[in-house]
């Protein structure tokens, strides 16, 4: 065995091996690869996307918060308004109940007052047959006197 050759067999065999693994192996391994690149590119990209609509819709929703909390101020501040009308109109139909009720009252008591004043004008004059017929000494027919008991009356 001849070393010469042996390493001249070896480095022939070396070029094959390499020329085959050029031909055969590397193709695929490359396409691969290149795949595989491109799908971490790809997701990296997604992730990027991702990221981005993520802050996006972080902003959206920071924007609609912010409007329903406006919103919310703002139907708070129409119902504290509202509840304000709504005791103010309490308010107004208390005292025009109690302006009702006072002139009633008011009415009621003229009523009493007038037929108080009914009742003794009445006793009075009751008061004045029954002096004069105890000073006459005589009996007064009432009923042929009630024109003039009547004009007593008015006048007392």
């Amino acid at each position: 065995m001849n070393i010469n050759a042996t390493l001249l067999g070896q480095t022939i065999m070396f070029v094959v091996f390499v020329w085959f693994c050029m031909r055969v192996v590397w193709p695929p391994i490359m396409q691969i690869l290149t795949a595989r690149r491109q799908s971490i590119a790809d997701g990296l990209a997604a992730g990027e996307r991702g990221k981005h609509e993520l802050e996006l819709a972080s902003k959206r929703g920071a924007e609609r918060l912010h409007e329903a909390k406006e919103k919310a101020s703002d139907i708070i501040a129409q119902a504290e308004k509202r509840a304000a009308q709504i005791v103010e109109e309490a308010k107004g139909n208390a005292k025009v109940e109690g302006d009702r009720l006072l002139a009633g009252a008011k009415a009621e008591i003229e009523q009493e007052v007038h037929r108080a004043k009914e009742g003794l004008r009445q006793q009075v004059a009751d008061l004045a047959v029954a002096g004069a017929e105890k000073i006459l000494r005589r009996e007064i027919d009432a009923k042929a006197h009630a024109e003039l008991l009547a004009s007593i009356k008015q006048e007392l």
